[in-house]
């Protein structure tokens, strides 16, 4: 069983930077890849980013590339997205998840289906 905690979210102006956490327990995570989704009111849960853990392969949604950074510490056990130039598009609640299947093609990690973990959530909202 893996267990992961967000934090880092809050409100932030147009052009502000933010960095959300996600804390990670129960497994080496080394067998894992991991993604950050988003979900705005009334949206679909969408894909923000994504890394794999053993290699450190990243890919991010063309929404977001530029701007977003994805990222993971071994030592804490936790993966990082930086946010800068925040646009209210951005606005969502920010979801870290983890798949364990390390070792499919990109296009596998943008889906919320492959994923078989999931932290609660934080909110982001940026103001214009």
């Amino acid at each position: 069983q893996v267990q992961l905690v967000e934090s880092g979210g809050g409100l932030v102006q147009t052009g502000d930077s933010l960095r959300l956490s996600c804390a990670v327990s129960g497994r080496t995570l080394s067998d894992y890849a991991m993604g950050w989704f988003r979900q705005a009111p009334g949206k679909e849960r969408e894909f923000v980013a994504a890394i794999k853990w053993s290699v450190g392969s990243t890919y991010y949604a063309d929404s977001v590339k530029g701007r977003f950074t994805i990222s993971r510490d071994n030592a804490k056990n936790a993966v990082y997205l930086q946010m800068n130039s925040l646009k209210p598009e951005d606005t969502a609640v920010y979801y870290c998840a983890a798949s364990a299947r390390p070792y499919y093609s990109s296009s596998y990690y943008t889906s919320p289906r492959n994923y078989n973990y999931w932290g609660q959530g934080t909110q982001v909202t940026v103001s214009s």
